[in-house]
């Protein structure tokens, strides 16, 4: 059997300019442990480093992909039919969702460095979600491949 090919897929990565403030914090890492001697100096660029370097990764690795008859945001697998139109949402009206237009029961995959969005009213009277919202730096891209 051939696994699901995705219609859609996308990494909302960190930008590069997260990447050069963990390198700045390794560097502070030596710099702090400096006055206890050389290793101790590595050992504090190479500690520091690697955990923000972590800290980064996780927060730019969540993927959204809209698979086989599902949507992949983050944790949430939200089934096609549940869901209503999407809505592409350009920079000032995606600034406007996840501030004073918020819903706190949304679910919402958000990342504040990606300025577009997609929005999608959920459709299953069951669920209490009212709309899922989702960052996304190809709003058209992700409204396409939801609506095919």
């Amino acid at each position: 059997m051939q696994p699901s090919v995705p219609r859609y897929e996308e990494r909302l990565t960190a930008p590069r300019a997260w990447w050069l403030i963990a390198a700045l914090l390794g560097v502070s890492g030596g710099l702090v442990t400096l006055p206890l001697g050389t290793l101790w100096m590595l050992g504090g660029v190479v500690a520091a480093a690697a955990l923000a370097a972590v800290v980064v990764s996780s927060y730019g690795s969540a993927r959204i992909r809209v698979v086989a008859d599902s949507l992949v945001a983050g944790e949430a697998r939200i089934p096609l039919t549940a869901l209503g139109t999407p809505e592409v949402l350009d920079p000032e009206e995606a600034r406007a969702w996840r501030s004073y237009k918020a819903d706190p029961r949304a679910f919402m995959l958000l990342r504040s460095y990606v300025p577009t969005a997609v929005r999608i009213e959920i459709t299953d009277p069951a669920d209490p979600t009212p709309y899922v919202y989702l960052s996304t730096r190809n709003p058209e891209g992700l409204a396409a491949a939801l609506t095919s």
